[in-house]
């Protein structure tokens, strides 16, 4: 058994297609095909199943990809402790979050990163949901994952970022806009339009509504932040959002924020990560966002990045 099937054995489990494994491994499809035989042969139990669109992780591969990824660890962390550190660490993190609206936080702080450590890829994918994040994390698909609190547990390391505040969100047309507040009673005559079940956001909110008796009237469901403040500034309903969120529609006048009067909708946003030993990609991405969490938490209240020079209105939406 080699580093080098074990390499190629992720990066298969992580596309879950030979042809784009390849790729990223800069072989040809017959070599990685070859790798995964060799390996397949020697631990006698088939790693993939194959299917018409490509490949699924058969329960052996299941069992052997967390193996396999603590080997390629160690072999790295024995690699930087040999070398002593004396090259700037280089690799790829791969975030992921439940919603893409973390996209736009994290931008900013992204490329700041990446100019200055141009040796590290950062790529960021929004999963289905705060479980398959953590999932993915625990299986390896991903490095570093954004969720709200709670998250549980031992094999992770959450660490908090910054506290944000879920507001209401109404068109600019709405009855409700331009006004500070509304009572409870008068949004519960209001459809809503909310994140789809499994999300860190769709979860606080449901928590909410749980709390106060609120059994929404559902006007839709997305995932698709932008089609949500798309349809919310259509007049199809309205919405609880990150403050952060629309902070570009509230100042083009697109859409208006308010709260709830008597609530206050705030949560806990961590970066979560293996508690194992961690790449120096992963390792140096972490203490990153880390150090910058002042500066996380200003983005979080809506302020502009400093260096973020504020965007005009996008083609193809129409003003108010």
């Amino acid at each position: 058994m080699e580093l080098s099937q074990l390499r190629t054995f992720r990066v298969v489990a992580e596309t879950l297609n030979f042809t784009r494994a390849a790729e990223r491994l800069g072989l040809t499809q017959s070599a990685v095909s070859h790798q995964i035989k060799s390996l397949e042969t020697e631990l006698g139990e088939p790693l993939f199943i194959r299917a018409k669109r490509g490949v699924k992780l058969s329960s052996a591969g299941q069992a052997a990809l967390e193996n396999a990824i603590r080997i390629l660890d160690e072999a790295q962390a024995l690699r930087e402790r040999v070398t002593g550190g004396e090259h700037s660490p280089a690799g790829r993190v791969r975030a992921a979050a439940a919603t893409q609206a973390f996209v736009h936080l994290f931008a900013p702080l992204f490329e700041a990163f990446m100019r200055e450590q141009p040796r590290i890829d950062v790529s960021f994918r929004t999963t289905p949901s705060t479980d398959q994040t953590v999932s993915e994390i625990l299986n390896g698909l991903a490095d570093v994952g954004f969720a709200s609190l709670p998250v549980f547990s031992p094999a992770l390391k959450v660490t908090s970022l910054f506290e944000d505040e879920l507001v209401l969100v109404v068109g600019h047309g709405h009855r409700f806009a331009g006004r500070e507040a509304v009572s409870l009673e008068e949004v519960k005559k209001e459809r809503m339009i909310l994140f789809e079940l499994g999300g860190s956001i769709r979860r606080a909110t449901d928590e909410f509504f749980s709390e106060v008796g609120f059994q929404p009237s559902l006007a839709l469901e997305s995932n698709d932040t932008s089609f949500i403040k798309l349809m919310v500034e259509r007049g199809q309903g309205i919405s609880l959002l990150p403050s952060w969120a629309v902070r570009d529609e509230v100042a083009w006048g697109w859409l208006s924020k308010l709260r709830i009067e008597g609530h206050e909708l705030r949560r806990t946003v961590a970066a979560i990560s293996l508690a194992r030993f961690q790449p120096a990609a992963t390792r140096s991405f972490l203490e990153f966002m880390l150090l910058r969490r002042e500066e996380l938490q200003s983005l979080a209240a809506g302020e502009p990045h400093p260096d973020e020079s504020r965007p005009g209105p996008r083609g193809g939406r129409h003003r108010p």
